[in-house]
């Protein structure tokens, strides 16, 4: 018998509607675990970007005494002229360093209550040659005398990194499990799409259909529930993307998290792909277990 594309299309078409619910179902559960996966793939791409940020601007504070003489202060300024490590520096004295503090705790009150230009420790502002050295420079000054503090962002990274980590081993393992069941769903589906035609299988079987005539429209319907699964994970994948993006503009210090489109296109490309690879696998471990032609 011709196999046409027009046949093909028709009884995948019958086959999904005589068991609607249960495409549904798998459609719906490979839309949320394809979902989980680009979002763990976004999240993963925005937190290096971001560290990528963190590593480019990095800032040492070198927080000196509130009471420092003024020769530990010119001791502290010739060191890091001295220091190959350290890249540029700037020098806020208390009153800088006292407005610029009324800034960033513009919204705690007490806290700016608290504070006065004479008590607000001035500071050395210093961009390093390469982030990997912040530690070692840290420990460096943080022996000086009149210093009081060393501060980098080294912690942030780390705990950054270990966040995302977490998340990551959370959003794979649900979507794992919401994968096999959506591999599931999709084999029983074609099960009860096999079973409410076996007469017809045998009659074809009978009048000398080939294997691929009979298997290929029940593949198919396994093919078209992944693929449309994956279509509606994209769709959520993408507005998340645009949510987030405009939430993360709105905050300069987090602009870097962004995504760049061209990694967002990709995710869903992959995501289009893992939603086929889920949906011909389950017609296909349908097919060769409850189809005998």
């Amino acid at each position: 018998m011709p196999l046409s594309a027009g046949y093909v299309a028709r009884e995948t078409a019958s086959n999904l509607w005589r068991n609607r619910l249960m495409a549904l179902a798998a459609v719906l559960t490979v839309g949320v675990s394809l979902s989980l996966v680009g979002t763990a793939l976004l999240l993963r791409q925005s937190v290096n970007h971001q560290l990528v940020v963190l590593g480019d601007n990095v800032d040492l504070q070198i927080f000196m005494k509130a009471n420092a003489p003024l020769g530990d202060t010119n001791a502290v300024r010739t060191t890091l002229k001295e220091t190959p490590q350290v890249k540029t520096c700037s020098y806020l004295d208390h009153q800088q360093s006292y407005d610029q503090a009324i800034r960033l705790f513009a919204s705690e009150p007490q806290i700016v209550q608290a504070l006065s230009p004479a008590t607000t420790p001035p500071v050395f502002q210093c961009t390093l040659v390469h982030p990997r050295d912040a530690a070692a420079v840290a420990e460096l000054f943080g022996a000086q005398a009149g210093v009081y503090h060393v501060a980098f962002p080294g912690q942030s990274i780390r705990s950054l990194t270990a966040l995302s980590n977490v998340l990551q081993i959370v959003l794979f393992t649900l979507a794992i499990v919401l994968l096999l069941s959506a591999v599931v769903l999709i084999l029983m589906a074609i099960r009860m799409a096999i079973f409410a035609r076996r007469r017809e299988v045998a009659v074809m079987r009978l009048v000398g259909a080939t294997a691929w005539f009979i298997r290929l429209p029940f593949m198919v319907e396994g093919l078209v529930q992944g693929f449309v699964g994956a279509i509606v994970a994209a769709g959520i994948v993408l507005v998340g993307d645009l949510g987030i993006r405009a939430l993360l503009h709105r905050f300069a210090e987090f602009r870097g998290a962004v995504v760049p489109s061209h990694d967002v296109v990709v995710t869903e490309i992959l995501v289009v792909v893992v939603g086929v690879v889920v949906g011909v696998l389950g017609s296909a471990m349908a097919v060769r277990r409850f189809l005998t032609v």
